[in-house]
């Protein structure tokens, strides 16, 4: 498809992480060949039920042009979240960028909780316990899997 705007004015390397459950950070690159002025905006939809809407935290660059959005409070939605983020420039029309997301590809898992080890000299060892991780979207305990490294000190 063709968009209205100059070639090379969108932004590029668009991501966008879950941590600490319910925060999202998404960040992005001025397009290489954007104007100096130009400013950037995104919008999003966390499913086709939810209406659109603008970032409300915006990080920016030492330049003050919007190179990320902070969110709060995101529920991770079982179909996929709509991205935008256009532009605008006093010199020139700005292409926008779009994409669809599965957030919960995109979520950081916090660590296990309280991880106790009890340790004895007979043979019986150590007996290590955790509880899973906070999570926005994993249902079922079932579905982590943990590794455990032990080193000798």
């Amino acid at each position: 498809p063709v968009f209205a705007g100059m070639n090379g004015s969108a932004i590029e390397n668009f991501s966008c992480v879950i941590y600490n459950v319910s925060l999202m950070n998404c960040t992005w690159q001025a397009g290489r060949d954007a104007p100096g002025d130009t400013q950037y905006f995104l919008y999003w939809q966390n499913s086709r039920y939810d209406d659109a809407m603008e970032c409300e935290h915006y990080i920016k660059d030492e330049n003050g042009r919007n190179t990320g959005c902070r969110f709060q409070n995101v529920k991770i939605e079982s179909e996929k979240a709509y991205f935008l983020v256009n532009g605008s420039s006093k010199d020139s029309r700005i292409q926008f960028y779009d994409e669809y997301i599965q957030l919960y590809k995109t979520e950081i898992l916090t660590p296990p909780l309280n991880v106790t080890a009890n340790c004895t000299r007979d043979p019986a060892g150590c007996i290590i316990t955790w509880q899973p991780p906070l999570t926005n979207h994993v249902e079922s305990v079932k579905c982590f899997q943990y590794e455990i490294s032990i080193q000798n000190k």
